[in-house]
């Protein structure tokens, strides 16, 4: 039988008879309490015009400083089928009183009409990327019937955004939720309400605003909350927290997972070894079944991923060896791990773009990364660590030892918050540093791209470039991989 012929001849779900629109005028109308204007479909859900495409709706968004009615003409110019407005316009529409609101109602209608299995992710480091991992892995087995929140949509907007995005005949779909403050998850889990919560790991992200690790992890455990009954927490068994996160897992119901190299874990690592291709291959247990797959995406950090994905894709009925291929075949995202090849004079540049997001926990992950990876000469580029409050320097400086660890031979340090590490930096070579590492502390992008090509990269170098999103690294990314080949 051919390959085409297996496809068509794969049972079908009970959920193949639901429209493949996916909202029609009335249901907005419905949904919303809102009055449609006429007869319409949509196929997409959009808030920023720019990004609207051929048969979306879009939401006009009321914001702080922003109007998203003001850009009602270039969403229509750009192919939208119609028009969430609290105001009437003359191109189709259903006018509410709210906007936003109209937006949550959608999400509440999509959760509530699908048959599908829903996953929540959150964590302090690696989220986005375990949550796109589950993703591949789900809808390879799924005949693309996998649904997810694109990029970082994890906030307040992005989550209901996401949810209303969610087509009728979806059998899985994943969520990325992210936080600032306590209180933040709770109010998107209600609106997730997941059947599986995955807390990928606890580290000082945000700790300005929450103040301990201790209140980091209570403020990921609000994810729990929204769990569906006979939920399931995957939860992250190394960490100093995992007592904790434990606690409130059992406290909402929910029945653990744990994921990790302890011996304890459920998905428990029994060894991983670097593979040709960059990445690692890993030997896991899960309860009676011993699994091998690559990863391809390089770093410890990504194994201790693998297992969280693995776990959660067992829970959610899917297809291990599928997993294992999605895993395998994984390329880094743009920002949090996409790797380039730059020409440059004696070769290429290997250019590492972490230039998304930043932390203590991520910024030492990377840098060990790097300080594997084969190269003439290794080159971080570093901005500054944002929401770190009376703890910045004392982070910002302990960055010093990993650079020695990964034999760093060049440092760009980006921001003012990175003075105490050029600080640190200058004294020379020390019992922790073990060699002077030659570096040059910069204002801001501009600075950083001027002292690298002073620096002169040269064919065989590897270039890190992490800092958190406001620094604007991802300009020297943009700069240098223009002569990508």
């Amino acid at each position: 039988m051919s390959a085409v012929r297996k496809i068509l001849s794969w049972p079908g779900r009970a959920g193949d008879t639901r429209p493949t629109a996916l909202w029609t005028a009335q249901e907005i109308a419905d949904t919303t309490g809102g009055t449609a204007s006429g007869s319409f479909q949509v196929s997409g859900v959009e808030i920023d015009s720019r990004d609207v495409l051929a048969g979306d709706l879009f939401v006009a968004l009321i914001g702080e400083s922003m109007d998203g009615h003001r850009f009602i003409d270039k969403a229509f110019a750009n192919g939208a089928a119609a028009a969430i407005v609290d105001r009437p316009i003359a191109w189709p529409h259903v006018l509410v009183k709210d906007t936003g609101a109209a937006l949550e109602d959608l999400a509440r209608a999509a959760r509530a009409r699908v048959d599908a299995r829903i996953i929540g992710v959150t964590g302090s480091v690696g989220k986005t990327g375990v949550k796109e991992a589950i993703f591949a892995a789900l809808q390879r087995s799924s005949r693309g019937k996998a649904h997810r929140s694109i990029r970082s949509y994890n906030n307040h907007v992005g989550v209901p955004l996401s949810i209303s995005r969610m087509p009728p005949r979806s059998a899985y779909g994943i969520f990325e939720m992210g936080m600032n403050h306590a209180g933040e998850i709770r109010n998107l889990t209600a609106q997730v309400k997941p059947d599986i919560a995955v807390i990928t790991t606890i580290a000082p992200a945000h700790i300005e605003n929450l103040g301990s690790e201790a209140a980091i992890a209570d403020a990921k455990t609000e994810i729990f909350e929204g769990l569906n009954p006979g939920g399931v927490a995957i939860i992250p068994a190394d960490n100093p927290h995992y007592e904790r996160l434990c606690a409130a897992a059992e406290k909402h119901g929910a029945r653990i997972v744990s994921f990790g190299a302890d011996p304890s874990a459920d998905m428990r690592l029994l060894d991983a070894i670097p593979a040709a291709t960059g990445g690692s291959l890993v030997t896991a247990q899960l309860h009676d079944q011993r699994l091998c797959y690559t990863v391809a995406e390089p770093g410890d950090h990504w194994v201790m991923n693998s297992l969280a994905v693995m776990a959660t894709v067992h829970e959610a009925g899917g297809d291990l060896g599928a997993a294992g291929l999605a895993l395998g075949e994984m390329g880094g995202l743009k920002g949090r791990g996409a790797r380039h090849r730059v020409v440059a004079p004696g070769g290429h540049v290997l250019f590492i773009d972490e230039s998304y997001n930043a932390n203590p926990a991520s910024m030492r992950a990377t840098l060990a990364q790097l300080g594997q990876t084969p190269a003439t000469r290794r080159v971080a580029v570093l901005g500054s660590m944002k929401e770190l409050g009376d703890f910045a320097a004392a982070f910002h400086s302990q960055i010093a030892e990993p650079l020695a660890q990964a034999n760093i031979d060049f440092a760009v340090l980006v921001g003012e918050e990175m003075a105490v590490l050029a600080q640190e930096l200058g004294k020379g070579p020390s019992a922790t540093l073990g060699k002077t590492i030659g570096f040059a502390h910069c204002d801001g992008p501009g600075d950083a791209i001027a002292a690298l090509e002073a620096y002169g990269l040269v064919g065989g170098d590897a270039v890190l470039v992490k800092g958190s999103n406001s620094v604007g690294l991802g300009q020297v990314v943009a700069r240098f991989t223009d002569r990508e080949r």
